[in-house]
């Protein structure tokens, strides 16, 4: 069984910054890439951010130069660092993962169920 656990969500006002954790557990012999989507209310889920296992990089068009992936593959954690933070930016944010478990052969996709992160002054 593999889990994603997300944290660090919370309130902000704009211009400010919160880090985002998401660590996976459970029977993992490895993980691939992983990384960020948002869902803000009464829209659809869209991506933000992704990291490989190598550690290159890709990130949505509104978040260049505002958001950094990183992640401590010893911890199997992934994080996002959210800077100048936007209204628009309120969402549930949901980590993913394409990590292969201990009794298959090939990676899945997994998903945590979200943080809540609201940009409010």
């Amino acid at each position: 069984q593999v889990q994603l656990v997300e944290s660090g969500g919370g309130l902000v006002q704009p211009g400010g910054s919160l880090r985002l954790s998401c660590a996976a557990s459970g029977s993992i012999f490895s993980i691939n890439a992983m990384g960020w989507y948002r869902q803000a209310p009464g829209k659809q889920r869209e991506y933000v951010a992704i990291i490989t296992s190598g550690g290159n990089t890709n990130y949505a068009d509104f978040v260049k130069g505002r958001f950094t992936i990183s992640r401590d593959n010893a911890k199997n954690t992934v994080y996002l660092q959210m800077d100048a933070l936007k209204p628009e930016d309120t969402a549930v944010y949901y980590c993913y993962a394409y990590i292969r478990d201990r009794t298959r052969v090939a990676a899945s996709p997994y998903w945590g169920k979200g943080t809540l992160v609201t940009v409010s002054s």
